[in-house]
């Protein structure tokens, strides 16, 4: 058997194509182990000005992200570039400080690597945090989108670098169990959340007037330019998703405003108690806890 036990997720009908990670992701799994860090059922990715929500887990333990021998050092600004394991309410959960995006020179089997790496720890329940630009007008800055489904202007294969595994039923599409729950933990600490779709953009510079408008015609909630390629390669994976999206700055295209990556992350770091609230809701879920207003 290997480290990352694939055949957990059978199949549950003919011609499904799942998929598993890579064996040099197992392998990275495997060193992260025995240098002191922990298998985990939650992975979290943490975006731009998130990085702090790790402090919440208590046993903390934490490696760089270059010293796994998989991971790729992000260069962008508020991503710390390390994993981190640790518990809360007992169970086990791995985070990934910051991620890498295209934008930075990576290629498309590149920005699969943290989903691969924290799949082959054990994770079954990912949740994928990221910032946005907000294209509502009733939007605020410091609100929080749970993602439901999205938009993907850059169109690369973004699973093609995934072991193949017929073992494996792919998810399909966004959880709406995990939505529900994320916006009920939202609303347990106040913070102004909503459902939406989520805009893929390349990057690395801010979209013109011109694309806001585009992008509101075609039903884009929030922009960004991350999120999609781990969420296409957890799918196929069998991994159940959830995306929440920090509302950094919102577009106003008859009367734009200037923003910049520090702002981005100061913004970002604000909303840090709502979603530190789904965190704990997915912890309470997988520990077999009832959610209520006092957990």
């Amino acid at each position: 058997m290997t480290f990352y036990d694939f055949q957990r997720r059978p199949a549950k009908g003919a011609g499904s194509s799942g998929g598993r990670p890579r064996a040099a992701a197992i392998a990275a799994a495997e060193r992260i182990v025995a240098a002191g860090g922990s298998r985990a059922a939650i992975g979290v990715v943490l975006g731009t000005g998130l990085g702090g929500l790790a402090d919440r887990l208590g046993a903390a333990w934490a490696m760089p992200a270059a010293k796994t021998g998989w991971l790729a050092t992000s260069t962008a600004t508020g991503h710390a570039g390390r994993i981190v394991c640790g518990r809360l309410y007992g169970v086990p959960i791995a985070m990934l400080q910051g991620r890498v995006h295209g934008y930075e020179g990576f290629s498309p089997e590149t920005l699969s690597r943290g989903t691969e790496l924290l799949a082959a720890l054990g994770v079954r329940t990912l949740l994928l945090t990221n910032a946005s630009g907000g294209l509502r007008p009733d939007m605020q800055s410091g609100e929080l989108v749970v993602v439901t489904d999205h938009l993907d202007f850059v169109r690369r294969p973004w699973d093609a670098a995934l072991e193949p595994a017929a073992e494996v039923e792919p998810t399909a599409g966004y959880d709406p169990r995990l939505a529900d729950l994320a916006i009920e933990a939202t609303r347990r600490v106040d913070a102004v959340a909503r459902r939406g779709v989520y805009a893929f953009l390349s990057g690395p510079s801010y979209e013109t007037r011109a694309e806001y408008r585009m992008l509101r015609k075609f039903g884009a909630d929030v922009v960004g330019m991350s999120t999609v390629p781990e969420v296409v390669a957890a799918q196929r994976m069998g991994l159940e998703v959830a995306v929440c999206s920090v509302v950094t700055n919102v577009a106003q295209p008859d009367a734009p405003t200037l923003t910049d990556a520090e702002h981005v992350c100061q913004m970002a770091a604000g909303a840090a108690e709502g979603v530190g609230a789904i965190v704990e809701a997915l912890a309470h879920r997988a520990a077999g806890r009832p959610r209520c207003g006092a957990c």
